[in-house]
């Protein structure tokens, strides 16, 4: 009961501490340590950390909503995760499409519309199917959700440059011409979701102190955050403390 008391008391000094002035606009999340948590609990199987992962970021949503963050990118599975054994990533898939089949009425209840980016055309076909269903049923939201699957940041250069370099062709750029209309700024506007801000905070889980290529483009002035906790044990106090202290640095953005 005292532990628990002071955990509360703890928090609401956390929250109350936070500049809302300065909260980022734009946060990314790496949930990452699903199976260590599994073999650190010892977990029967890796779908229940899998679905107390799923539930937890579910929470997670709860807590951004309670600062109003107007955009939130998830990677829930990366493009290198699906070289893994199918016997691990069948498990995951069906995880993964519960979340689906929930994430509309809770994004409504945020205000959220949903996207979902990366190389999808390498995933299941039901869980394309579910993850585009939960896409449709919330398109429009004062807020947005980004859930990165089957994502690579390398892959989505590629393909913003793809894109761009197809569009310059279509509009009848001439061969030699084409080198000059590729800048940062339009190779920018072909990235998966460059309708929003660049990330403001990258936070990872697990304690692997890297992006492992997350955002790639865009986290180049992003602050970042590492937590040593594995996701499905990620608390709301860990998110406070991350949220303290972007707040509390200086960002120069290269200056």
């Amino acid at each position: 009961m005292a532990l628990g008391l002071l955990y509360r008391i703890y928090e609401r000094n956390l929250r109350r501490g936070l500049d809302v002035e300065r909260l980022p606009r734009h946060i990314g999340v790496v949930l990452d340590g699903h199976r260590r948590h599994a073999r650190e609990e010892g977990l029967a199987s890796y779908t229940e950390s899998y679905r107390a992962g799923m539930a937890r970021f579910e929470q997670f949503l709860g807590w951004a909503n309670e600062f109003q963050i107007p955009a939130i990118t998830a990677w829930v599975l990366s493009k290198e995760n699906l070289s893994r054994p199918i016997e691990e990533l069948d498990p995951y898939f069906d995880v993964l499409i519960e979340l689906f089949e929930r994430l509309p009425e809770e994004c409504r209840e945020f205000d959220m519309s949903i996207r979902v980016i990366g190389s999808l055309d390498l995933l299941p076909d039901h869980l394309v199917a579910a993850a585009k269903t939960a896409e449709q049923t919330r398109r429009v939201g004062a807020r947005r959700l980004n859930v990165a699957m089957g994502y690579g940041g390398r892959q989505e250069i590629v393909d913003a440059a793809k894109d761009l370099v197809e569009g310059l062709v279509e509009e009848g750029v001439p061969a030699l011409e084409v080198s000059s209309h590729i800048t940062a700024d339009s190779l920018a506007a072909h990235m998966y979701s460059a309708d929003i801000p660049d990330p403001d905070l990258l936070i990872r889980t697990s304690g692997e102190s890297r992006l492992s290529g997350f955002l790639l483009w865009q986290s180049a002035y992003s602050e970042f955050v590492f937590v040593d906790v594995n996701w499905p044990a990620f608390r709301h106090v860990d998110f406070l403390r991350a949220l303290r202290d972007y707040t509390g640095r200086a960002r120069r953005f290269g200056k």
